[in-house]
């Protein structure tokens, strides 16, 4: 089914297909401070109710600061959504097909969150092609927080 017409005159970027793509195309993310609202939405969302997430005065007792933010929770942040990249690629996106993260340094209550996708591969197959893009979070102080992949299968 096609996209209404109304969709081309608000998108939000030129549309891109996946020829136009290239490695090094970079998408920064929007930034995010963490605050009582994220730990409670997560929590809500994965049913995690480990204290080591939501109970300052265990995690205090354990010498952090206040709970950490969850590795999945800071992953989130990643998502391609958030960013252009999707609106570039319109109806092209079939779907995220693969995800890997590593989880470098905690993230706490405070902390802001400075996530972004770069394209580091395109392959292109016969009726498809596959964008890996590697993933990475910073906080404030300019050290790294998570690094990972996307992986995203476009229509030709």
């Amino acid at each position: 089914m096609p996209l209404p017409p109304v969709y081309e005159t608000h998108r939000l970027v030129p549309a891109k297909g996946f020829d136009d793509l290239k490695v090094g195309d970079r998408y920064p993310l929007p930034s995010r401070t963490l605050g009582d609202g994220n730990f409670a939405a997560f929590q809500a969302v994965s049913l995690d109710n480990h204290p080591i997430h939501y109970d300052a005065e265990y995690c205090q007792a354990l010498g952090h600061p206040g709970p950490l933010a969850h590795g999945l929770q800071v992953l989130c942040f990643t998502a391609a959504g958030a960013g252009l990249f999707p609106h570039e690629i319109g109806d092209a996106l079939l779907g995220m097909i693969e995800v890997r993260a590593r989880i470098l340094k905690s993230a706490y209550p405070g902390d802001t969150l400075y996530p972004a996708l770069e394209i580091t591969e395109l392959k292109r197959q016969r009726t498809t092609g596959v964008v890996t893009m590697a993933a990475s979070v910073i906080n404030q102080r300019g050290e790294a927080v998570l690094e990972g992949e996307h992986v995203y299968l476009l229509k030709l």
